[in-house]
């Protein structure tokens, strides 16, 4: 029976969780198998949304060339992308893209697009995660949802309305970097809630994909109308970012203690408290159990290697407790956590390369291989198809090695070499690119992703905190924040220097990538004379 203490509030979610059956040893890995494919398709929809921008970079910006009386004569590129739908009332004079994208100087201007949302991005995220530790996950990460949805369509708006003012454009990227800023440190913190420290370098290597899966489909989605109603291609990744809202609403759970378990025979409660929220499990006792505490989360979490006692027959979300327990931790004292510092440098220049390549490929591959916007954008996805497995990778050889810095380390070494050949090679035609961007996307995502997921988790969780679990979002948003102004400043460098050549850019990357390697150097060289870190050599 459901019993229902003080005010609780029962949304759907438990309503969802009462019609579920479950058996002694699999109730729990039920749970986390939920929340996992829960938070992965939440934060993958966060990365669908961002990618319409560099599938459409193409169609906002034409190669034309003037014809011999004067009139402006849309190249080759331009006819095979076959803009069949005109911009409804467009006015633009060249017919060479969509104003004021359309001139000589619309790499700075797409370069500054990609500026404003991830600038606003970096901003925010060091708010975020402090805001995050005080307000429930559910309600914040719903807003930002929502929020993040109706900016992404508010671009898309620009085409159906004619809109051609740059500030426009500028406002709907940054106001939607800033509310995307709720997604990271609510799903890591929820995800590290229900995982433990074992093989979280797998767990989380695997569920980090959705970085890769959600920049595919949103390449997927945005490429069916890049070249014939671009205005969609940014409203239909928004519709789909708001109804995910909706759904993190109605079933997220941010926490096993935000559950109860009861069953029929005869109980003894037994209360666990960590910081505002409640666990509490009742089981059967004997005499030997009687005295002997518990372990709710060994009880909860491992249960499905069947150690576990447990009989759950119903589940209800108990209410936040206020006033008791730890307080949430300070910005200053997380930077103080061993490590953060140091991985936030590592991952800043890591992030450089990857959103680099995550604004800037398509349009690369344009130029590269003369092929249209839609067939570029389709095939920067192998990008994130190796960048797949370059996240399970990292997260298999740093659990078996127990090494997340020298595993870092590794594929950072490899990687800056591999980026030097891709530039070389990637201009003999469409075979050597697709090879060199599965090898390329391995090797620089596997650091970002194994910084951004286990690495953050585990200095989340660090013994130096002494049981406090509120620190887990706030390290999370400082380590990606900092690395997001480096994903700021990639984009914006690209664009800066892509007129010269695309060789620069290159350089530029691989410099990026020597930094971090040396930044990660410099941290394993710590790690010897300290011994209180988790993810240390």
């Amino acid at each position: 029976m459901i019993k229902l203490k003080n005010t609780v509030l029962i949304h759907s979610s438990s309503i969802f969780y009462h019609f579920m059956s479950f058996s002694p040893n699999t109730s729990c890995f039920r749970y986390r198998a939920f929340i996992f494919m829960l938070t992965f398709l939440l934060y993958a929809s966060f990365h669908l949304s961002r990618k319409p921008i560099s599938i459409v970079k193409g169609e906002l910006h034409k190669d034309c060339e003037a014809s011999s009386e004067g009139e402006p004569k849309v190249s080759s590129l331009s006819r095979q992308s076959g803009h069949l739908l005109p911009p409804p009332g467009t006015d633009n004079e060249t017919h060479c893209g969509w104003a004021p994208f359309d001139k000589d100087n619309y790499q700075q201007l797409l370069g500054a697009l990609d500026y404003s949302f991830l600038c606003a991005y970096a901003v925010g995220m060091y708010l975020s995660g402090i805001i995050g530790e005080r307000l429930p996950i559910r309600y914040y990460l719903t807003f930002g949802m929502l929020a993040s949805g109706a900016f992404t369509a508010l671009f898309g708006l620009g085409y159906f309305y004619s809109i051609h003012s740059f500030g426009f454009y500028v406002v709907a990227q940054a106001i939607n970097g800033l509310v995307q800023t709720t997604g990271w440190p609510s799903v890591v913190t929820c995800l590290g809630n229900w995982f433990g420290k074992g093989r979280r370098g797998l767990i989380m290597g695997l569920w980090n994909s959705h970085t890769s899966v959600g920049n595919i489909l949103g390449s997927l989605i945005a490429g069916c109308w890049v070249s014939t109603c671009w205005g969609l291609s940014f409203v239909v990744p928004g519709a789909i970012v708001a109804a995910m809202g909706l759904v993190c609403f109605l079933f997220l759970i941010e926490h096993p203690k935000d559950l109860r378990f009861s069953s029929s025979w005869p109980v003894h409660p037994k209360g666990y408290e960590n910081c505002t929220n409640r666990f509490r499990l009742q089981k059967q006792i004997s005499g030997q159990e009687k005295n002997k505490p518990g372990d709710p989360e060994m009880q909860c979490l491992l249960l499905s290697d069947g150690s576990g006692s447990t009989h759950p027959n119903h589940v209800v979300l108990l209410p936040a407790e206020g006033g008791s327990g730890v307080a949430a931790i300070s910005f200053i004292g997380a930077l103080k956590i061993p490590g953060v510092i140091e991985f936030s440098l590592c991952l800043l220049f890591a992030k450089l390369v990857s959103y680099t390549f995550l604004f800037w490929l398509p349009l690369y591959i344009t130029s590269v291989d003369h092929l249209d916007a839609k067939k570029a954008g389709e095939l920067s996805t192998l990008f994130d198809v190796g960048g797949i497995f370059g996240g399970v990778l990292a997260g298999v050889v740093s659990d078996r090695l127990e090494k997340r810095a020298s595993t870092c380390g590794l594929m950072l070494l490899l990687a800056a070499p591999t980026l030097y050949v891709f530039s070389a090679i990637s201009k003999m035609g469409l075979e050597a690119t697709v090879v060199m961007l599965l090898l390329s996307g391995a090797l620089v995502s596997g650091p970002y992703a194994l910084i951004t997921t286990a690495v953050s988790a585990d200095l989340g969780t660090h013994r130096s905190l002494k049981g406090s679990s509120h620190a887990l979002a706030t390290v999370t948003a400082i380590i990606d924040g900092t690395g997001s102004v480096g994903a700021a400043l990639g984009p914006l460098l690209a664009g800066l220097i892509s007129p010269s050549g695309w060789n620069n850019v290159f350089y530029m990357l691989m410099f990026a990538d020597a930094c971090a390697l040396l930044v990660g150097h410099l941290f394993y060289s710590q790690q010897h004379f300290m011994s209180n870190s988790v993810v240390t050599d």
